[in-house]
């Protein structure tokens, strides 16, 4: 019995002696055991600014007829929308940067920016289908609601101003934090953000501006007059590239063999030169035969834009004819290529001119036009290496901005409407391969720019005269949520889930 009794305990003493030995070789001493905020933030931040690369980088400009591809027939081209994804899983954990944070000022910080991350990712998503789920979203983990209800876009709406309300009071108390690539956690510098945003969350909703709920003029008026903004473009919401592992521009030519397919569009092109802007020859490269055939390189009679609306087929015949603009240099050649902003001074600068042609805020609108259109030339300038293979010749310096911004301020339309389509044509100018789909939300709903349609060539084919107002619903809200989304596809579209069925911002 003695010996029995001594081999359990030399067994006992064996197995938590393996037990301590399994834990310890187990156990990746390169991973972290315990999460610090700073780590939830960088992953935050950058998922909010950061834009696809390759081919998915330019997509949305495909959309927003800045390009035509010449590789084969691209549905966003030909105005054919698919599902789009409305999933929160990039913010599911927002909420626990907080709860890390080692002080109440710090806490403020972090709930800021859980704050304007939600605004952000619940704007996206409603913005591209209707009605969404909010009340009940990201509820999962906290509250078991696996299946959430969808609120109605006016909710929706409303629910995101008041957050961003709200992120901009926390920031206004918290204290500088760590894990922000793009501000180092400057909170001033979150504050103007949010402000920002949240003017064009409100111009977005431009047909809705006597609702007396959303109080859309009253809110634009009180954040323009009390609340810190962007004042220049080192404010701008964007990130630098630059020759590290995944931070080379979006469409540099390494590893990238999409760099062949896409070339200027005339809805670019044409408008630069009947303006006779010099961004021009910062967009784009000249046509090889209009080279071949003795013009210059700053003659803007060089660059030849091609119709995106043409059949895939006419296109293909156009790019042998080697008559056709590629993309400037400096978005395939340089590793820095220049920052891809989601949110810029120079977009602000256009919402708050055009929140003054409609009468919202005593502003002068062609000041802040021209504020937008000097922001859009010196930040080109400042991104882009002064030589010829990048400016052709052609400069952006400060003598021509002055006299480009003088001369389309003197070009400023009289009649309100006149202003609305030449403040929303710059911004769209101002937007090449920068701000993702804003361009395209600005055309829904005003109609500027006008945009060429080719019915012959459209994959629209509901309305093939017309460019789709939303995307369809995911097919895992079809899988898993079908109840609550037949509910809202009923109040929204009568069950139609159809791209050219218009969502309540736009009626």
């Amino acid at each position: 019995m003695k010996k029995i009794w001594t081999y359990l305990a030399l067994g006992g003493v064996l197995l938590s002696t393996g037990c301590s030995k399994f834990d310890e070789i187990n156990t990746n001493p390169e991973t972290p055991s315990t999460v610090r905020p700073s780590m939830l933030a960088t992953r935050i931040v950058l998922n909010l600014a950061r834009q696809s690369n390759t081919k998915g980088f330019m997509q949305p400009y495909m959309l927003t007829k800045e390009i035509a591809w010449t590789e084969l027939t691209e549905s966003y081209q030909y105005n054919s929308l698919g599902e789009r994804d409305i999933s929160m899983m990039a913010i599911n954990d927002a909420h626990f940067m907080a709860k890390f944070a080692t002080n109440d000022a710090l806490a403020n910080s972090y709930n800021g920016l859980m704050y304007f991350a939600r605004a952000m990712k619940f704007y996206d998503a409603t913005m591209s289908v209707g009605d969404i789920p909010y009340k009940d979203a990201l509820k999962g983990e906290t509250e078991k609601i696996y299946f959430p209800k969808y609120d109605t876009q006016k909710d929706v709406f409303l629910g995101i101003l008041n957050e961003l309300e709200l992120a901009d009071k926390l920031f206004s108390e918290g204290v500088k934090f760590d894990g922000d690539p793009i501000f180092s956690g400057d909170i001033v510098k979150w504050r103007k953000l949010v402000n920002s945003f949240a003017l064009n969350v409100l111009i977005q909703l431009s047909k809705k501006e006597t609702d007396g709920e959303l109080k859309i003029k009253e809110r634009f008026k009180s954040i323009l007059a009390n609340n810190p903004i962007f004042e220049g473009n080192a404010d701008n919401f964007q990130v630098t590239h630059e020759d590290k592992a995944d931070q080379t521009y979006p469409f540099y030519k390494v590893s990238n063999s999409f760099v062949i397919y896409p070339i200027v569009s005339t809805e670019i092109i044409d408008r630069l030169k009947q303006y006779q802007d010099r961004r021009l020859f910062y967009y784009a490269n000249p046509s090889s035969l209009q080279i071949a055939n003795g013009k210059q390189s700053n003659d803007f009679n060089a660059y030849v834009g091609t119709d995106p609306s043409l059949s895939f087929s006419e296109i293909a015949e156009l790019k042998k004819k080697n008559d056709y603009s590629k993309l400037n240099d400096r978005y395939t050649e340089l590793v820095s290529g220049e920052p891809t902003q989601q949110y810029s001074y120079a977009h602000l600068c256009f919402v708050i001119a055009e929140a003054a042609a409609r009468g919202w805020v005593a502003e002068s609108p062609v000041n802040w036009y021209k504020k937008g259109i000097a922001a859009s030339m010196k930040f080109i300038a400042d991104n882009t290496p002064n030589t010829a293979q990048f400016t052709h010749n052609m400069p952006l310096d400060e003598g021509y901005i002055n006299l480009a911004v003088t001369t389309y301020g003197n070009q400023f339309p009289v009649s309100p409407e006149g202003q609305l389509e030449a403040i929303i044509t710059q911004k769209y100018l101002a937007s090449y391969l920068q701000g993702v789909m804003t361009p395209y939300y600005d055309y829904r709903r005003t109609g500027y720019p006008k945009w060429k349609i080719n019915p012959a060539s459209s994959l629209n084919s509901v309305a093939p005269q017309k460019i789709p107002v939303r995307w369809r619903y995911p097919a895992l809200e079809y899988n898993y949520n079908a109840p609550n989304l037949d509910e809202a596809m009923k109040r929204q579209y009568d069950g139609n889930d159809e791209i050219n069925q218009l969502m309540w911002i736009l009626k």
